[in-house]
């Protein structure tokens, strides 16, 4: 008899946004399988669990998908997490939830935590449509992508690192023009959350003066 593949939130800021459900799942899971093991390990203590912990991420989860899905087909119940928020949402996680259901196990995703439907909500700008774009490439092919959100209708949620906000405001303002409406957001649910909206512009000149920290969601008004 197989096993069974659950994917659960983590908070992103307050660990109070864990859900009982959660608890109960990362509690009777045979293992948890987490982007980093020492993040997820602190999270556990706090919650009160001790189970063991299985290390998945970018650079090894090519070669854990199989050990792990077999781990699935002898009957092990599998919690997956990631360092904060949703796994599978600019996470680790997709190849194994689509190894699992490749291989006829089931999946189950818990309702919970991610950055970007508050920020959305936040923003202010229209959030009954939008388009989710994640993290843009690094280098190449960064600028296509760019070019070809010139004309999106719908919102555009994107995510960003400190160190790289006010490259993408420039690159912004000068694809989607300055006067765009967007919204930056950032520390979701933690203690010092902030929302800075306006005209793009208005972004760059705040955090070009605020030195940006924490890991951003930028959210832009679609074409009109």
């Amino acid at each position: 008899m197989s096993g069974r593949l659950i994917v659960v939130p983590t908070p992103i800021g307050n660990l109070e946004d864990i859900t009982l459900r959660a608890q109960r799942v990362l509690a009777e899971a045979d293992a948890v399988v987490a982007e980093d093991t020492r993040v997820s390990g602190r999270l556990l203590q706090h919650l009160g669990i001790a189970r063991p912990l299985v290390s998945f991420h970018t650079v090894n989860e090519h070669r854990m998908v199989d050990q792990l899905t077999a781990r699935l087909l002898r009957g092990e119940r599998l919690a997956l997490v990631s360092d904060a928020g949703t796994p599978g949402i600019s996470d680790p996680g997709y190849l194994l939830v689509r190894a699992a259901l490749r291989a006829d196990i089931p999946v189950e995703c818990l309702p919970g935590a991610t950055a970007f439907v508050p920020a959305l909500v936040c923003s202010g700008l229209p959030c009954e449509r939008f388009v989710f774009e994640g993290f843009l490439p690094q280098k190449k092919g960064r600028r296509t992508r760019l070019e070809a959100l010139r004309d999106e209708p719908r919102t555009i949620v994107l995510y960003e690192s400190p160190h790289r906000l006010l490259r993408l405001l420039d690159e912004l303002a000068g694809v989607l023009g300055p006067d765009r409406p967007a919204c930056a957001s950032r520390e979701i649910s933690k203690l010092h959350e902030e929302h800075v909206r306006g005209p793009i512009a208005r972004l760059q000149a705040h955090f070009g003066i605020n030195a940006p920290r924490g890991e951003f969601v930028v959210c832009v008004g679609g074409a009109s």
